[in-house]
């Protein structure tokens, strides 16, 4: 349910190429580093959005998505389940299209709401795991 192949392919394939990488800083070890430059080879535009604003593969960062001057296709989320929801909630505010929660971000009250708001979702995935199974 929360990761409908349709879904994820129309996320990454359809909706748009600027991903808002909430959690992503310049700390190579962390998993939103990785993906994000994976998400950068495939050529999706990469935002980071993090208390710390840094820059991160070559990318200006901010420090939350209301702070981002342009319009942005996805928010890919990297905070754990007890913040991800008040991120989609932004994500809605902000006039994104899609939100995507990372391998073990869950929320089940956040996947309605933002379903709701008329926003694509996936839950509990990783693009840089299904993007490269698009072929």
């Amino acid at each position: 349910m929360y990761g409908d192949p349709a879904t994820v392919r129309r996320i990454l394939t359809e909706l748009g190429d600027t991903w808002a990488v909430v959690g992503l800083s310049a700390n190579q070890e962390r998993a939103a580093y990785g993906v994000a430059g994976v998400l950068q080879r495939f050529g999706k535009r990469i935002v980071p959005v993090h208390p710390k604003a840094e820059t991160v593969h070559g990318e200006r960062g901010y420090t939350s998505l209301a702070e981002i001057p342009f319009p942005v296709d996805v928010v890919d989320v990297f905070v754990n389940s007890g913040m991800a929801g008040g991120i989609a909630d932004e994500a809605v505010t902000i006039g994104a299209k899609a939100v995507w929660f990372q391998l073990g971000v869950i929320d089940p009250d956040a996947y309605e709401r933002t379903r709701a708001a008329g926003l694509e979702m996936i839950m509990d995935r990783c693009p840089a795991i299904e993007i490269p199974r698009l072929g």
